[in-house]
């Protein structure tokens, strides 16, 4: 088993360009995967067929490829951006309390590069395991800049923390007194947080509209069209009801991706943000229009 599952890591390393591989590396990396980018992929694709074989059993074939797709995209894309996006969002609200840390120890006496190791020992959560990276940088002999420089770099996933940053190193470059810049960005980081809040507060009514239209009220009607076609093409009028399925199946997933990708945009301003809500109205769009289309309800129509 464990030279076939060498095998394909190897198969998907040559495979694959490298520069892809790269950069999905990092993306596992900024995730907290312990594995190898060739492994996860081979991971995510192995739990995708046999989720795939497992649905083939109890139904069709290509409903099967739809979970193997489903899984193996889920796996390989949405579970590390679900993690990188969670990371961020704890480091973003503590990155207030983190400046405001350091701007009281520099006040206190104390040099920049000492206040960032005095800051190791604080708890900010995934904040402080970046900044103990730093530190170990700074202590193997890496300039202060170039270790910030690093950091922001690794965190550019986040505008907040990537512009925070480099506003820091900029401040560090030029010899600006460093506890008036940390409090000025610190407050500056808390107002956008802030904002951020407000902004998806006052999209909720915005959002429940397209979760209930997209996962549930779409699906739900369409699966009883199905339902009242089979029941007239019991008749005397041949439909193609299969096929008719498949295209309002497709319709379904379409409008769930699609939608949950427009609710990214109005909560947090970008499409990539929608890309959970996507896999989310997906799955109850699909499931709740499988259900729905395939209840024995014919006799309530009177056909």
């Amino acid at each position: 088993m464990a030279g076939i599952s060498s095998g394909m890591v190897n198969l998907v390393q040559r495979l694959l360009p490298a520069r892809w591989m790269k950069r999905y590396e990092l993306f596992i990396y900024a995730s907290g995967i312990n594995f190898l980018a060739a492994e996860y992929l081979v991971v995510s694709f192995l739990m995708g067929l046999i989720s795939a074989l497992l649905v083939e059993f109890v139904s069709q074939a290509l409903y099967a490829l739809v979970v193997f797709l489903a899984v193996f995209l889920g796996m390989a894309l949405g579970y590390p951006y679900w993690r990188v996006s969670k990371r961020i969002d704890e480091m973003e609200k503590m990155l207030p309390d983190a400046f405001f840390y350091l701007a009281s120890s520099l006040r206190a006496g104390i040099s920049f590069s000492e206040a960032l190791e005095e800051l190791t020992t604080a708890k900010f959560g995934a904040l402080t395991d970046e900044f103990k990276k730093t530190v170990a940088e700074i202590k193997k002999g890496r300039p202060t800049v170039d270790a910030l420089k690093a950091f922001a770099i690794r965190n550019k996933r986040s505008s907040v923390i990537y512009r925070s940053m480099m506003i820091i190193i900029e401040a560090l470059e030029r010899g600006a007194p460093m506890s008036d810049v940390l409090v000025y960005v610190g407050n500056d980081v808390r107002e956008i947080l802030r904002i951020k809040q407000e902004r998806k507060a006052s999209t909720g009514m915005q959002m429940m509209f397209f979760i209930i239209t997209s996962g549930f009220i779409g699906p739900l009607i369409l699966g009883v069209v199905c339902q009242v076609m089979e029941s007239v093409g019991s008749g005397f009028i041949v439909l193609p009801v299969d096929t008719i399925r498949l295209i309002l199946l497709a319709f379904v997933s379409i409008q769930a991706l699609i939608s949950g990708l427009g609710i990214g945009v109005i909560r947090e301003g970008k499409y990539s943000a929608g890309l959970k809500y996507s896999l989310l109205l997906v799955v109850m769009g699909v499931g709740i229009f499988q259900t729905v289309s395939t209840l024995n309800i014919q006799g309530g129509f009177g056909l």
